[in-house]
């Protein structure tokens, strides 16, 4: 099963500056103003490396750049090797959160191999991008966010145990999240938590782009080096972050589908196409949300449509309708509330096929669900579906089935830091 290992982290020194100045949110939900931002506070901000921009060939700069940045001493690696525990405090609605997991080397293995397990599908420009950064720089920059399952416990009180003592590394971000980092250089603990994942599967929670990309670079590191693939080298492995399924921890936010550019939009219509599949409830503005959350508990399959300033419950009527029209597909991915709005509504309804989704031609997404009324009430777009998050549990069973999600079917909160604990990939 998971094979998973220490490592000698690459890490920000004292000369680089503070590190709530140094480190920044994954490089995907970073705009071009914040990039900016970012390297006017300090210029060696992590984005820097993560998210080149600068120069004809950005990949070769972010490469000379790290080059730089240990040569004078900006970033130098740890004195041992380490698992690096790493945890999260925060807040969302009013309530206190937090979460630790395990930054670790894992090794990389095939999907099919059944060991890391995918979720959610994926897109190939995003690949190609984070496949040119690391044959640039042969490093992992962020840690791909992983969960697995400890029905025990046992590995999540070793962690509470071993991050007792005070952290390596703390700072709270803009956003008022706390985070915090232990480096593990005990060999005893580092034995027993390894030996941990000798019998686990790993899901990815976020982070599928850079896995698959990992699995790419493996196989050309091999053949650029002529070095057989039953011979670990440093580009086996990949840096991750484990955490416990079970993690009260963990949140969910949904992310919204806003649909726009359609040639021809009735609102009138599409209600009436629904009613073959869908109990309709008109809505005020003050009770969509907490009719989302009723619905979300009693475990129907709802969402809401909102178009001309009006909001619309549609909970589907029978579940049975979903073997129809994904036959061959696990219960776990059809009963999914992205499943049926995609496969019933997007689809068959309103025309906007699988390759229009991918390419986001008609259909964009957004966390915010009143960035997604604000764009159809601006005319920015025709309509917009506000949904319930995704379960933990349900992205364990569909991982499980060997199937993966629609794309943005899930937002893990918060997003883990990029810029506290990196990986050289040849010295590791």
């Amino acid at each position: 099963m998971a094979t998973i290992k220490p490592f000698k982290a690459m890490r920000f020194t004292e000369a680089a500056g503070k590190i709530d100045e140094l480190a920044c949110p994954p490089y995907d939900i970073i705009s071009e103003d914040e990039r900016k931002a970012y390297l006017n506070e300090n210029p060696n901000n992590i984005i820097r490396l993560e998210l080149p921009r600068d120069g004809e060939n950005p990949y070769e700069t972010a490469g000379r750049e790290l080059g730089r940045m240990r040569s004078t001493g900006v970033l130098a690696d740890d004195p041992a090797s380490a698992l690096y525990i790493y945890e999260e405090r925060f807040a969302v609605e009013g309530q206190e959160y937090s979460f630790r997991g395990i930054i670790t080397a894992v090794k990389v293995e095939n999907f099919e191999k059944g060991v890391v397990l995918p979720h959610e599908q994926t897109l190939s420009k995003a690949k190609t991008d984070r496949f040119n950064l690391m044959c640039a720089t042969g490093c992992n920059f962020s840690q791909i966010y992983s969960l697995f399952m400890d029905d025990e416990r046992g590995t999540a009180e070793q962690l509470k145990t071993l991050s007792l003592a005070p952290p390596l590394q703390s700072f709270t971000d803009g956003d008022g999240v706390t985070h915090s980092i232990w480096a593990i250089t005990d060999e005893a603990a580092i034995e027993r938590l390894c030996a941990d994942f000798a019998g686990r599967k790993i899901y990815i929670a976020d982070g599928h782009h850079r896995y698959e990309t990992s699995i790419k670079y493996r196989d050309h590191m091999h053949e650029t080096l002529g070095i057989p693939a039953a011979e670990d080298i440093g580009a086996d492995y990949v840096m991750m972050m484990l955490v416990d399924m079970q993690s009260d921890g963990l949140v969910v936010f949904p992310t919204h589908r806003i649909v726009r550019d359609l040639p021809s939009f009735d609102m009138a219509g599409l209600l009436q196409k629904c009613e073959d599949y869908f109990d309709i409830e008109p809505l005020t503005n003050g009770e969509y949300q907490n009719a989302l959350k009723a619905e979300y508990a009693a475990d129907n399959k709802s969402f809401v449509l909102y178009a001309g300033g009006e909001y619309t419950l549609l909970r589907l009527k029978s579940k049975d309708v979903m073997e129809k029209f994904m036959p061959g597909c696990s219960a776990a991915l059809r009963m999914l509330d992205v499943s049926v709005l995609h496969t019933l509504i997007l689809e068959r309804l309103m025309g906007i096929d699988k390759e229009n989704m991918a390419n986001q031609i008609n259909l964009t997404y957004t966390k915010s669900a009143d960035e997604a009324i604000n764009n159809v009430d601006g005319g920015a777009a025709n309509c917009a579906f506000i949904i319930n998050p995704t379960r933990v549990e349900e992205i364990r069973d569909v991982a499980a089935a060997g199937e993966k999600m629609p794309q943005k079917s899930t937002y893990f909160y918060p997003k883990l830091i990029t810029g506290m604990v990196m990986r050289s990939i040849e010295n590791n």
